[in-house]
């Protein structure tokens, strides 16, 4: 029978390969077994499998007869280490339940601390710690997590109960509250659970057990870890293990304590402790944010200019032990760690390991000074940095020079970077307002994971409460959003929909700033400045390109476009949609003239009013990628695109040509098309109206002679067919721009090299891609349409109900956004393998938007295709992606 349970620290064994997997015991399990291995100070413990965690959810809640027979022998395990029995009622044992997943999800899961406590185990829980303070402290903390977790029940209620005892009392924090204030407290929440659930808390301490463990599995299909799952690609099938560990407790009074801390800053990469603690606490209450916590080092509390001593200063002794702890941890796994640690009446304990969550900047420097280090080689830097997390970097920062109206400094700068957009109060709207474009700033007293959406819709994140180590902070760290936390000079009104910031009154829906990396809160939007990608990036990149084999080009049809993409580092253009370039006022006239055209004459004498611009087009953009490779797909959507809406511009459009309005609405409607996506468009065009297709291959050839004959690069055009589904479609549309190649290079006196070949969209182009090879010098894969025709799909609806597919299994990511490889790609491959075998030199490409996805990239690498085009801002993602497919 295959193990589900295993044992960590307390002289466990390690030795099978299986504890430390981390898709059998997720990340926390196998690092608590790794760590304890090596030495470290770890409270003994044992893992329940994601494995058990998938069988739960496919079965219905229930446990098997052998699962519960293993926790009890674990159970006895720690009971042996410790010294302690569960249930005890004259000195209790008492355990942690967490989870944890193959891959960090912060926050996003369920924890219940201090089980094992009822009326008769706190007694003695109180009479064996000699502090009866303490002991109903945690009995009050562990009923509030235990009903809020596994009972359901709204925390708010308990949170109220507290707030009121403290208001009764006079006082202002926790720590205030007594040991007689704690009892009252306990007797009030459980007062709440009976009339809320209408059953006592449970007292059986296995009950509370089992209905942990369950709530765990079943924290794995909460709403928020979908969302977060399907934000960050993560497989619904993975599970999450349970981790149960002995209590060490945080809050045993002044010379105890419980923080979070990294090996390194992960906002900015400095090789520098970063993390904060506090005494007298357990961890939930850094994570959550309830008190200010204080800093780690000494130097971190003075360049903040904080009162509050350091952990370094008022705890030395543990402070020495976890700084070796940090350097053996970081050498150990050759990365920079997130810890969790809590000291117990002055000894250290380690609860957690794992690679922590860093900005894109943060992960460039890390990765550059570790290889300087010579902690890890080049290779396994550029395989370290998530090629996504570059977005981060892409964007624009806060103009230095800008007038600013600061309306507060006191927050801390949780995630850099900048972020402007109207102010709102709660997740749900942020969300509804994101989808229709609006820029939102999503202001809260502290974020929980039940905000996980409107955090990834907002541009930026400002909250009352919490820390750098906060949900807040480290959520928006993973999604790259700017972020601002402990701003406590915020105050909020949800019933007015009002706040103050500073002195400044504000309601929802006005406009601030945040400088995620300075903590500044402004009024109002401030302009910013595009950043500047050298130093680490350039490091990077340059190893990247190294690495990588196939090339990055990029989708662009302004010269705008082109030089950004060029200070990204394209390799050329895989992609210029010439549509793109009529719907200039001064151009969409006479695309009309033409499309509206009752003959041929009609047609050419538009097309030739159109001309010089396109080839004024063509000129720039090869002037500004200096001999780089230009695909040029010519015009691909149906006419119709072009064509006026309403009646206003029917009749505008009729004066400007001077003919009559009805005869246009006439000629308009012989155009429609049921379907048009899947009509008169593309080579389509071509074939019916071969005028359109001369006039654009006219221009692009006549602008690469001028710009070859100015003595720069030699130009070298890429001619594309779009849509084309057979051979004799591209033949007759070959054959149509060899004839203007050759009328134009005549009329020059110069020859130029240039390859003529198709877009592969459709399901027949790629089954027939031997035969099309024939008379194709490149293909270029456009897999939104390949997507779209193969899956019978409509991209632009299926934002309706692809979620719900995602979710529920069916396709693993949105298709359109990550390549389906198990349809589409075996299309791909196949007209890859098809199209070689007839034109064994034929350059392959992809243009769609999967070109600047990483696992598309990856697909693609496989593949063997030359190259990827993604648009400008995604060429460095795809440069990285590139190097580390190359190098997987």
């Amino acid at each position: 029978m295959t193990q589900s349970v295993y044992t960590f620290g307390g002289n466990a064994d390690h030795s099978d390969p299986r504890q430390k997997d981390k898709t059998i015991t997720g990340g926390k399990g196998a690092n608590l077994a790794e760590m304890a291995g090596i030495g470290l100070p770890v409270p003994p413990g044992f893992t329940i499998t994601t494995e058990e965690c998938v069988r739960y959810l496919a079965e219905g809640a229930d446990f098997s007869a052998d699962l519960r027979a293993e926790v009890a022998a674990a159970l006895a395990h720690i009971e042996k280490a410790v010294g302690k029995s569960f249930g005890d009622a004259a000195d209790p044992l008492l355990v942690s339940v967490r989870s944890g997943a193959r891959v960090s999800m912060p926050g996003m899961m369920d924890t219940v601390l201090n089980l094992g406590l009822n009326s008769e185990t706190v007694e003695g829980l109180a009479s064996a710690s000699g502090d009866d303070r303490f002991a109903w402290d945690s009995y009050r903390r562990f009923i509030q997590m235990y009903s809020d977790v596994v009972l359901g029940l709204d925390h708010g209620l308990f949170e109220e109960a507290l707030e009121i005892a403290k208001e009764d009392n006079g006082y202002f924090a926790d720590t205030e509250m007594t040991a007689d204030d704690w009892r009252k407290v306990v007797a009030e929440y459980t007062k709440i659970v009976e009339r809320e659930q209408g059953k006592p808390f449970p007292q059986d301490v296995n009950e509370q057990l089992w209905g942990a463990i369950a709530a765990v599995f079943d924290s794995w299909d909460s709403d928020r870890a979908k969302v977060y799952r399907r934000l960050n690609g993560i497989p619904g099938d993975w599970g999450t293990a349970v981790n149960v560990q002995a209590m060490v407790f945080g809050n045993m009074g002044e010379t105890s304590a419980t923080g979070v801390a990294f090996t390194r800053d992960p906002s900015t990469g400095e090789n520098a402790y970063y993390g904060e603690f506090l005494v007298n606490a357990q961890g939930e209450d850094v994570v959550a944010g309830i008190r200010t916590p204080q800093y780690l080092t000494k130097a971190a509390r003075e360049k903040a200019g904080a009162q509050s001593p350091s952990m370094e200063e008022i705890m030395p002794e543990a402070y020495g032990e976890l700084a070796r702890v940090f350097d053996l941890l970081e050498t150990h796994y050759k990365d920079m760690q997130d810890i969790e640690f809590t000291v117990q009446q002055g000894k250290l304990w380690m609860l957690q390991t794992r690679s922590g969550k860093r900005t894109a900047k943060a992960a460039l420097r890390m990765a550059v000074d570790m290889v300087d280090e010579g902690l890890i080689d080049e290779k396994t830097a550029i395989l370290r940095v998530d090629p996504m997390a570059l977005d981060q970097l892409l964007h624009p920062t806060l103009d230095p020079d800008a007038p600013r109206n600061v309306l507060s400094k006191i927050g801390l700068p949780a995630s850099p970077g900048a972020a402007s957009g109207q102010i709102v109060l709660d997740s749900d709207k942020a969300e509804k307002l994101a989808e229709h474009g609006i820029a939102v700033i999503l202001v809260r007293v502290e974020t929980s994971p039940e905000d996980i959406h409107g955090m990834h819709a907002a541009r930026g994140i400002l909250t009352a409460r919490g820390g750098m180590t906060s949900h807040a902070a480290v959520v928006a760290r993973g999604m790259g959003r700017a972020c601002v936390s402990g701003a406590s000079d915020v105050s909020i009104r949800l019933a007015d929909r009002t706040l103050r910031i500073g002195t400044t009154e504000l309601k929802e829906g006005d406009i601030i700033t945040l400088d995620g990396s300075t903590g500044e809160v402004m009024l109002g939007e401030v302009p910013t400045i595009e950043p500047e990608l050298a130093g680490d990036f350039g490091i990077l990149m340059e190893w990247a390109d190294k690495h990588r084999r196939m090339k990055v080009r990029t989708n662009a049809e302004t010269p705008a476009d082109c030089r950004t993409a060029r200070g990204f580092g394209a390799e050329g253009i895989g992609l210029c949609r010439t549509e793109h370039m009529f719907f200039d006022a001064d151009r969409i006239l006479h695309v009309r003239a033409m499309i509206l055209a009752d003959d041929e004459a009609g047609r050419r004498a538009a097309l030739q009013n159109l001309l010089p611009a396109q080839r004024a087009d063509f000129t720039e953009i090869f002037q500004t990628m200096a001999g780089l490779p230009c695909t040029i797909r010519l015009l691909d959507p149906p006419l119709h695109e072009f064509l006026p809406q309403g009646d206003a511009e029917f009749a505008d459009l009729a004066d400007k040509l001077g003919v009559g309005e009805d005869h246009l609405r006439r000629r308009a409607g012989e155009l429609h098309e049921f379907n048009p996506m899947l009509g008169h468009r593309g080579c389509r065009l071509g074939i019916t109206f071969p005028e359109i297709y001369e006039m654009q291959a006219r221009a692009i050839f006549e602008a690469a002679c001028d710009v070859t004959a100015e003595g720069g690069d030699p130009v070298v055009p890429e001619v594309m067919i779009p849509l084309v589904a057979t051979k004799r479609e591209l033949e007759i549309l070959r054959k149509l721009v060899d004839e203007v190649a050759a009328q134009v290079f005549a009329e020059k006196g110069r020859t130029l090299d240039y390859l003529v070949g198709t877009m592969i969209e459709l399901p027949r182009a790629a089954l027939m891609a031997g035969e099309i090879a024939e008379e194709a010098t490149f293909f270029s894969f456009g897999t939104n349409d390949l997507t779209q025709t193969t899956l019978g799909v409509s991209r632009d609806d299926a934002a309706r109900f692809l979620a719900p597919y995602v979710e529920k299994g069916i396709y693993a990511r949105d298709p359109f956004v990550s390549l389906d490889v198990d349809g589409v790609g075996q299309l791909v491959s196949l007209a890859v393998e098809r199209g070689r075998a007839t034109r064994p030199e034929i350059k392959l490409g992809i243009c769609g938007e999967h070109g600047g996805d990483p696992a598309s990239i990856a697909f693609c690498e496989e593949t063997g295709l030359d190259y990827v085009s993604a648009s400008p801002y995604r060429v460095p993602i795809a440069r990285l992606a590139a190097a580390q497919a190359a190098l997987k």
